[in-house]
C-alpha cells in the first residue's frame, strides 16, 4: 500500500513558462523542486561555477589555508587521512594531489574498514608521529574524532579537519544542543552552527574541492588552478556516490563534472569506465551512482580501499586497466554476497516477527560486516522502516543504519549513545561499533523513542503532473532533459493518469523479469506500458483487486482491468528512430 500525493505548490507557470521559453508542464515541474523566484529557475536551468559559492563561506576555511601553507613552506610532512568509501577516496585523491602541487611533502592513509573501522583512531594517529608526520589533514572525517585529535596534539602533531558529517552535540538539562568540536587548528564542516556557508548538504569531497579551491586563489598557482578542471569530476562523482541531494550547488557541480567527466584525462576513471562497457560520451548520474561507485566502493568492502586511490593515481593505460578490470570483479563478488545477506536478513526478520517494529535492528554475526550498509538499504526499501544490520567485528558489534524520511537516525542515535562505543554518521545513515549483549535493549529502546506511526511508513509516492498518456509527446520528453542530471533530490519526473484499462500483458526480457502492457485511455485511446517492477507482484495485486485469475487473462489479451498509474516519459532511439516509451512506475 502506498499513499500517493498530487504536488499542488502555486505559482505563475504561464509566467515562467514564456520568461524561460519552456512548456507549462516542465514549470510546474521546477515548482515542485522547491523553486520559489524566477532567479532560482534561471539559476536551476542555466546555472554555471560561477553560481557556486565562494570557498571562504565555510568557518575556518582562512585558518586551514594558513596552516597548510604554513606547513608546505616548512617542509612539513602532511598526511591527508580520508575514508574507504567513494566520498573519502575521491577526497583524498583531491588534496593529495592538490597539495602535492604546491610543493608538499604528502601522502594518504586510508583506514581499513576491518583493521581500523571508520575515520581517525589511536594506530593512525600513533602510525603518523612514528613516521614523522607534522600535519594531519582529515577529509570526509574527523568531526567526531576529539580523542585522537587530542593525542595527536599530545604526540606533537597538528590537524586540519575537514569533513561535512553531522557534528556531535550534548544536550542540557534542559534540552538545549552544545556542539561538541574537535581540538583541531581549523574545522571545516558546513553542518557547523557557526558555519554561514549558504548549502550545508555538500559531501565531504566537495568540501576539498572548495579547500583546494581556496589554495589555488590564495597562491594563485597556475597548475592547481588548472587541476581543479579534474578535481570537479571526483568531487561530482562523490556527490552523487555519497548520495547528497542534487540541488542547489549539487546540482551544479554534478552537471559540469558530468560534462568533465565524458573526456576525462584520468586513466583510472576511464578504464573503470571501459571494463564497465559504457559508453563514456552517455554518462549520467545513474551511471556514477551504480555502475562506477559501486566498483570503488567494492574495495573498500572486500579489501582496502587503497587499491581504489591507486586505480585513480595510474600512470598508464595499461595500469590502470589491470586495476580496473580487478575492481570490477571484487564488485561481481561483493553482488553475490550482498544478495546472500539480504535473504539472511529477511529470514531473520521473518522468524523473529520484526516486520512490524518501529525501527528494524537484524544481527547476521556471519554478514561480512563491510555489506552492513547495502544490505540496511535493501531491507529499508523492503520494508519502508529504519533499518541497523548489526554483525561481528573483531572488536565487537559493528554495523550500519539507512533511514527513512522522517526519522533522523543521528539524533535518534544520540538518544542512545550510551550503549555505542562508537557512532557517527547524518539524518538517512549512520555506522556504529557496540557491544553484543546491548543489542536487545538497543532495539527495544530505539522503538520505544520512535514516535512515527504505521502510516508515515507507508511510501510516498509524489506525483509532480497528472497528465494523460495522449498529452504526452517527444518534444515533452525532450524538454525533460533540462532537468538532468536526476537523483536525490532531483527525480525523474513522475506523471498520472486514472482509470486506465488494461486489455493485454507480456512478460520480457531474457529472464521476463519485466513486463508490457497494452492499455487504453478513458477516452479509447491504446498505449503501451513498459514495467521494469516485478510482474509478478503486480499479478497479485490484478488477482487481489479484480478476482483470481485476473492475471492471467490480462496475458490472454482478455484484460477489462480498470488501474491509475503513475508514469514517467522516456525516450527510446532505436536504429535512428526515436519514439516516446511510457514507464509505470507505481499503480493502484
Amino acid at each position: 500500500m502506498e499513499k500517493w500525493f498530487v504536488a499542488a505548490k502555486k505559482a505563475d507557470f504561464n509566467q515562467w513558462a514564456e520568461e524561460f521559453h519552456i512548456s507549462p508542464v516542465l514549470a510546474r515541474i521546477l515548482r515542485n523542486r522547491d523553486l520559489t523566484e524566477s532567479a532560482q529557475v534561471e539559476r536551476f536551468l542555466h546555472g554555471t561555477l560561477q553560481d557556486c559559492y565562494a570557498p571562504w563561506l565555510l568557518k575556518d576555511m582562512d585558518r586551514a589555508v594558513e596552516a597548510i601553507l604554513e606547513a608546505i613552506e616548512q617542509g612539513t610532512a602532511i598526511r591527508v587521512i580520508g575514508d574507504y568509501d567513494v566520498d573519502g577516496i575521491c577526497a583524498s585523491y583531491i588534496l593529495t594531489k592538490g597539495f602535492e602541487m604546491l610543493g608538499a611533502a604528502a601522502d594518504t592513509a586510508i583506514p581499513h574498514r576491518i583493521h581500523d573501522g571508520y575515520g581517525l583512531n589511536d594506530n593512525l594517529i600513533r602510525e603518523a608521529a612514528e613516521e614523522g608526520v607534522g600535519l594531519i589533514v582529515t577529509c570526509d572525517n574527523g568531526i567526531a574524532a576529539a580523542p585522537q585529535i587530542e593525542l595527536a596534539g599530545s604526540l606533537g602533531m597538528k590537524v586540519v579537519v575537514t569533513d561535512h558529517h553531522e557534528v556531535p552535540f550534548v544536550l542540557s538539562k534542559d534540552g538545549e544542543r552544545s556542539e561538541v568540536l574537535p581540538p583541531a587548528l581549523a574545522v571545516v564542516d558546513p553542518k557547523r552552527e557557526e558555519c554561514a556557508y549558504p548549502f550545508a548538504g555538500i559531501c565531504g569531497a566537495v568540501v576539498a574541492y572548495k579547500l583546494v579551491t581556496a589554495l589555488a586563489l590564495k597562491t594563485g598557482n597556475e597548475k592547481l588552478r588548472e587541476a581543479l578542471e579534474e578535481f570537479l569530476e571526483f568531487a561530482a562523482l562523490a556527490t552523487v556516490c555519497d548520495v547528497m541531494e542534487l540541488k542547489d550547488e549539487n546540482r551544479i557541480l554534478v552537471k559540469a563534472g558530468l560534462e568533465r567527466l565524458r573526456d576525462t584525462k584520468n586513466q583510472g576513471l576511464r578504464a573503470l569506465i571501459e571494463v564497465n562497457g559504457l559508453d563514456i560520451k552517455g554518462l549520467s548520474a545513474y551511471h556514477l551512482g551504480f555502475v562506477i561507485g559501486p566498483c570503488l566502493n567494492a574495495t573498500g568492502r572486500l579489501d582496502t580501499a587503497r587499491r581504489a586511490l591507486e586505480l585513480l593515481q595510474s600512470g598508464t593505460k595499461a595500469e590502470a586497466m589491470r586495476a580496473a578490470a580487478e575492481l570490477k570483479e571484487l564488485n561481481d563478488s561483493r553482488k553475490n554476497l550482498t544478495l546472500q545477506g539480504v535473504e539472511q536478513a529477511q529470514r531473520y526478520i521473518e522468524q523473529n516477527g520484526l516486520g512490524r517494529d518501529k525501527v528494524i535492528v537484524v544481527f547476521l554475526p556471519e554478514v561480512h560486516e563491510s555489506l552492513a550498509g547495502i544490505i540496511a538499504g535493501r531491507i529499508r526499501e523492503r520494508y519502508n522502516r529504519p533499518v541497523f544490520i548489526l554483525t561481528s567485528g573483531e572488536d565487537g558489534v559493528k554495523g550500519s543504519g539507512r533511514s527513512v524520511e522522517g526519522y533522523h537516525m543521528f539524533r535518534a542515535m544520540t538518544e542512545v549513545k550510551r550503549y555505542f562505543t562508537k557512532f557517527g554518521g547524518h539524518a538517512m545513515a549512520a555506522g556504529l561499533s557496540m557491544a553484543e549483549e546491548d543489542i536487545p535493549k538497543l532495539r527495544r529502546e530505539l522503538n520505544e523513542r520512535c514516535a512515527m506511526t504505521d502510516e508515515d511508513f507507508l511510501p510516498k509516492v509524489h506525483i509532480d503532473v497528472p497528465m494523460p498518456l495522449d498529452y504526452a509527446t517527444v518534444e515533452l520528453a525532450e524538454e525533460l532533459e533540462l532537468l538532468e542530471p536526476f537523483g536525490v533530490g532531483n527525480p525523474k519526473p513522475l506523471f498520472a493518469q486514472k482509470d486506465l484499462t488494461f486489455l493485454a500483458g507480456s512478460l520480457m526480457g531474457k529472464n521476463k523479469n519485466f513486463a508490457g502492457y497494452e492499455v487504453r485511455t478513458p477516452e479509447g485511446k491504446r498505449f503501451r506500458l513498459v514495467f521494469f517492477g516485478d510482474p509478478a507482484l503486480f499479478d497479485a495485486f490484478l488477482d487481489e483487486k479484480f478476482g483470481s485469475g485476473s492475471a492471467e487473462k490480462l496475458y490472454q489479451g482478455k484484460g477489462q482491468w480498470k488501474v491509475s498509474v503513475a508514469y514517467r516519459l522516456e525516450k527510446n532511439t532505436y536504429r535512428g528512430v526515436t519514439r516516446l516509451e511510457y514507464i509505470m512506475q507505481h499503480y493502484c
